[in-house]
This record gives C-alpha cells, structure tokens and sequence, in this order.
C-alpha cells in the first residue's frame, strides 16, 4: 500500500533526479507548455521532504517569462525518465533575478547557456510555488498483468498509486 506522503516523496525524489518539466501559464494566452529545467534549492527542505519553490533559469527574452504578471497561475506537468512517475503540479508562477538563488543553483550546465555568466544582462529566474499536484506513480507489474489475462479486476493494483497532494 501506498500512501500519500510516499507518492510525494517519489515525485520530489524523480523531479530533482530527471529535472524536466512542461511549465505554462494556467490559462495562458497561447496555451502552450514548453520544456524547462527545474532546479531544487536546498532552501526548500523541511526535514526529510521539499516543499518548494522550483526554479528555472531562463532569459528575460523567453515568450513565456515575459507573459509572467502579478498573481500569475502555472500549470506544469512532470514525467520521470522511467515513465514510473507522473504528475500535474499547479502554483503560483513569478519572475525573479534572486542573485543569492542564482549563486546557490549555478553550474556548468546553466553556465553553458549565459554568455555573461551570472552577470549576463538576460539571466532571469522563473519561480514556480507548488501548491497542489495530482500524482499517479506505475503500478503496471508482471502480477497485475498476470491477473489481468486470468480475468481478474487489475483496478484494486492501481487506487493507492494515484494522489492529489499539497504541495
């Protein structure tokens, strides 16, 4: 049995791992998610478990960035490297250029795409503050495909893999 604080950790454990994300505007203009990197600040943890923000570099020029207002609303939707983890995250979207935030998660990779490094005139920070999340971690195994060609209901396999859970 899975239960909600589990399926959590999963998600905050395969996100800091695998990074990628689709972020956009809940209910933005052109409706479009693009491809981010998220970054996990170690300022977000609380014991054993983070609660946020995310961060994503980014450039003052990006489309995205630039539709960001005061009270802006994102929709961002997450899938691990091994298809076991999914989940739509919903939250407050923001921009910043938090020097200290930008010194604690720079490296080489960020590094690469900022010609002026960390003084690079379009270095930016989108802040993503994570609020709730709908989580579904696999529950596909050799036993529930097993049980499923003996005519056996595969769902008692699946309704502790899905959470909707404050982030």
């Amino acid at each position: 049995m899975t239960n909600d604080q589990e399926i959590k950790e999963k998600f905050w454990k395969a996100l800091k791992s695998d990074r990628t994300m689709f972020l956009g505007l809940a209910g933005g203009d052109d409706g479009h998610a693009r491809p981010m990197t998220a970054q996990l600040d170690d300022e977000g943890q609380d014991g054993d478990s983070y609660h946020g923000p995310i961060w994503f570099f980014t450039s003052t020029d990006n489309h995205l960035y630039q539709q960001i207002a005061p009270g802006s609303r994102a929709m961002a939707h997450f899938t691990s490297k091994g298809h076991d983890v999914w989940a739509t995250v919903h939250g407050g979207l923001s921009q910043s250029h938090d020097r200290a935030v930008i010194d604690r998660l720079w490296n080489r990779f960020v590094a690469a795409w900022y010609e002026g490094g960390k003084d690079d005139p379009k270095l930016a920070l989108i802040r993503l503050d994570p609020e709730k999340a709908e989580i579904w971690i696999d529950a596909s195994s050799m036993v529930a495909g097993i049980k499923m060609l003996l005519g056996i209901d595969p769902k008692e396999d699946y309704k502790d893999k899905v959470a909707e859970v404050t982030l």
